[in-house]
């Protein structure tokens, strides 16, 4: 019991530079087989330079999703096309890539742009041109234009990245979503801080600042508020904090435990570990009238609740079979239900937004990694190889997941597929974060 007793309150370390632009990725895994695609350059229609290059972000976030595999523009055999009229599909016969993105941005009033991007079918077009020429803009799969400010260019960017993948793979595209995380700055007089950003790292934003801990943030629905845990007042406590207007309410401030807060599916409510009554057990929270429900009833630990997509029912983790196991409860009838047994321990799980499968860690032979498993057959499959993986938060498009891992013997934040085939590594900088949370869509 004091194994998974640690477990509830030890969220994992990941090294970064706290105060970076951006993320840098090195990709370790899974790029040969990533789909080619060819993002052309965005023509400046202006004078002077324009205010960032969009097309670099829109390259960024479809290499980041482990997709794609944006080509060298350099190689490319059109290089300053801004639409679909100006595409030559003899020129791309010998590019291996089944789509180009291109587009264009000028000066549009004060502080204002008008950016048009293109995405082209380049097999199509292949395939065409090999028989009869077609008109240009037979090979066109989308067309858009907005006006934005200067300070949206890399917002628009992420838009652009994500029709693009929605239109080529049939998923909506996740990179219009942001983290949540907490930095660690040792030595600081308040060394701990809740953090947000964008997926990418950018527009980073502090919420809170503590000389006490601050752990297990979790996203409402509707993107808005985050719940988390924090130790300002000496003990325990969950708060529920809006982004926007940064103020906060205490939901549950019992002795011992209140941890690992989780909303549910429709925002109104919490499920939280407690052990106002014992041992930590699984409860539901109202957050409008704080009306408390307990879920578990057992003289094992239980904790790390998370909910299904339906809310109708969780799953958690509990050394109640003797080692930690994850579990499903019904809550309208509190029926328990083991779902892992494979390997020595199972924790820390989370399900798929599809409902269909649940992330998790998984240790075989004393090694932590993350495994995802198909709810209806259940078949796991181990998507990591390394020896300390924790912590993994899933995409809301359910596509990829963000976990902890080491790396040249520091803690690192690493990403993977839901199907095992991408991996990268974030290289470690100066700072702790810990726990890791990426939000639904906004």
């Amino acid at each position: 019991m004091k194994t998974l007793g640690k477990w509830l309150f030890l969220s994992l370390i990941i090294l970064s530079s706290p105060a970076r632009a951006a993320l840098d990725i090195v990709i370790t895994e899974g790029v040969d087989a990533a789909r080619p695609i060819a993002v052309v350059p965005f023509v400046w229609q202006g004078t002077g330079v324009a205010p960032e290059q969009i097309s670099d972000v829109v390259m960024s976030d479809l290499i980041r999703s482990g997709t794609f595999n944006p080509l060298d523009e350099l190689g490319l055999p059109q290089r300053n096309i801004s639409n679909v009229s100006q595409f030559v599909a003899k020129d791309w016969s010998s590019i291996g890539a089944e789509a180009v993105v291109m587009g264009s941005v000028k000066p549009y009033g004060n502080d204002q742009y008008l950016v048009t991007f293109d995405l082209v079918d380049l097999v199509k077009a292949q395939m065409q041109q090999s028989s009869s020429p077609q008109s240009s803009n037979d090979y066109l799969i989308d067309s858009r234009e907005t006006v934005i400010s200067a300070a949206q260019f890399r917002q628009y960017g992420h838009r652009i990245s994500d029709l693009v993948y929605e239109k080529l793979t049939g998923i909506r595209g996740a990179f219009l979503t942001r983290l949540a995380y907490v930095v660690v700055k040792h030595g600081e007089k308040s060394p701990y801080q809740l953090m947000i950003s964008d997926y990418d790292g950018h527009n980073e934003q502090m919420l809170l600042r503590s000389p006490e801990p601050l752990m297990s943030p979790s996203w409402s629905p509707d993107g808005r508020k985050l719940a988390y845990v924090s130790f300002e007042n000496k003990k325990a406590e969950i708060f529920i904090q809006d982004i926007y207007t940064q103020s906060r309410s205490k939901v549950t401030s019992f002795n011992g435990i209140n941890g690992a807060p989780v909303f549910s599916p429709d925002g109104k409510k919490l499920a939280l570990t407690l052990s106002k009554d014992g041992q930590p057990e699984i409860y539901v929270v109202d957050i409008a009238t704080k009306a408390l429900k307990r879920v578990t009833n057992h003289y094992a630990i239980d904790t790390e609740a998370s909910w299904f997509p339906d809310g109708k029912s969780l799953i958690f983790t509990s050394e109640r079979g003797g080692r930690p196991q994850i579990y499903k409860v019904t809550l309208a009838t509190g029926k328990v239900q083991r779902l892992t047994y494979e390997g020595e321990w199972n924790l820390g799980g989370s399900i798929a937004p599809d409902g269909r499968s649940m992330i998790f860690v998984n240790r075989t032979n004393g090694k932590y990694n993350i495994a995802r498993m198909d709810l209806e057959t259940r078949f796991m499959q181990v998507l990591t190889s390394t020896r300390l993986d924790e912590s993994p938060s899933v995409a809301p498009n359910g596509t990829m997941v963000i976990y902890g891992t080491t790396h040249q013997g520091k803690q690192v934040l690493g990403a993977v597929s839901t199907d095992g085939r991408f991996k990268a590594r974030l290289p470690a900088g100066q700072g702790e974060v810990k726990s890791p949370s990426w939000s639904p869509f906004l």
